[in-house]
């Protein structure tokens, strides 16, 4: 259909009409009305067929432009952005001073422990001056108001003992082994802690890993094999008491995981409680595995060996226990569990080297590729968790 509009004086409407009867003739029908407003008249026909002619109208010309704008000119920040960067990147830096805390409160506990146990062969002693001078040391801070009190019930203490038995056991074997051994071997045994978390957690527990958990494991066993039996200073205590000490802590990470959901205790004052009670349970078995008369003549022979500084060893190696461990649970709070892992393999990297500058280990180079594939499935082990 085409559409026709033309500009005459007269304003009219034309329909013509087909008549049925005859397809050939037109009826044209007409309305005509006067024009007040414009000073010309428009007709419009419409007719079958219709025809249309173009209407052209001179349309406006939109002219976009663009400029660059000058470089040295400020340009707007969104400050909700910024403020979120600035968090994340002090977020980060809080995590890498806890890192950097915690692994060097361990490297200086590690060193101090290890001498007062050469000059000073009573661990069950050492282990429980440990638990005491963290435990005096909160007691002080909640008196003062350093810290915060936690609020605790009856409930609270009831889901910590198992905690703290298990605590007690890992503390006491830890220190037994390395009162035998070098502190370096100690930590390379104790690096195959996954290793025991998983076999506990598959057998007893019934959970299911990935495959890539059940390979990872294969270093790390296979790593801590070949670390024990090219020791130069193997020693069947020390070994027993490294690997007793890894289920014990497998067992308190178990225990401490179920009992303490929903519990509103920060992680200084939750391990300051589990320091005191883990103290309450090994006072006694200490008394009686070792005695005050032992107790009372070491000290008198480390102090003619050692001379006055072996007092400022034992305070130091008590208080730095304490600390390293403080730090460790503060920031449990603040990381996820894997990268707490991640960070206990580089810990224990830290202290083997450490130990082994420090006391000069003598170490076999099949020794320390031991301790390398060990360290390197620990790793594995963690990444694998993700």
């Amino acid at each position: 259909m085409v559409l026709s509009a033309k500009q005459i004086l007269p304003t009219k409407i034309g329909l013509f009409r087909r008549n049925p009867s005859s397809p050939l003739r037109r009826s044209p029908v007409s309305l005509s009305f006067p024009s007040t407003e414009l000073p010309k008249r428009t007709v419009l026909a419409v007719s079958k067929p219709l025809h249309l002619s173009s209407l052209r109208a001179k349309s406006p010309v939109v002219r976009c432009e663009a400029y660059e704008a000058d470089r040295s000119e400020p340009q707007p920040i969104d400050d909700a952005a910024a403020a979120e960067t600035k968090s994340e990147a002090a977020k980060k830096l809080k995590i890498g001073i806890y890192f950097a805390t915690w692994w060097a409160l361990n490297v200086v506990f590690n060193i101090y422990n290890k001498k007062v146990l050469n000059a000073y062969p009573y661990p069950w002693l050492t282990s429980t001056l440990s638990l005491a001078a963290g435990s005096l040391m909160m007691l002080i801070s909640w008196a003062v108001g350093i810290v915060e009190t936690p609020k605790t019930d009856f409930d609270f203490w009831k889901t910590l003992f198992p905690v703290a038995v298990a605590h007690t056991i890992g503390h006491v074997a830890a220190t037994v082994s390395m009162s035998k051994v070098a502190v370096s071997f100690t930590h390379i045994i104790k690096s195959g802690e996954p290793a025991f978390s998983v076999l506990v957690s598959r057998f007893l527990l019934g959970e299911t890993f990935p495959t890539s958990v059940y390979l990872s494991l294969i270093p790390i066993i296979g790593g801590c094999a070949l670390s024990a039996l090219t020791e130069l200073n193997f020693n069947m205590i020390g070994f027993m008491g490294a690997m007793i000490s890894n289920l014990a802590f497998v067992f308190r990470n178990i225990f401490s995981k179920k009992g303490m959901k929903g519990k509103s205790v920060s992680g200084m004052n939750y391990y300051a409680c589990l320091s005191m009670l883990s103290l309450l349970i090994l006072t006694p078995f200490a008394i009686a595995v070792e005695g005050p008369q032992m107790w009372v003549d070491g000290w008198q022979t480390a102090l003619a060996t050692v001379g006055p500084q072996f007092v400022w060893w034992v305070a130091a190696q008590s208080v730095f226990y304490h600390l390293y461990n403080q730090v460790s649970y503060m920031s449990l709070d603040q990381i996820s569990p894997l990268t707490f892992s991640v960070g206990n393999t580089m810990k224990r990297i830290s202290v083997i080297v450490s130990s082994i500058i420090i006391f000069r280990t003598p170490v076999q180079p099949v020794n320390a590729l031991g301790a390398a594939i060990a360290i390197l499935g620990t790793f594995l082990y963690s990444q694998a968790k993700l």
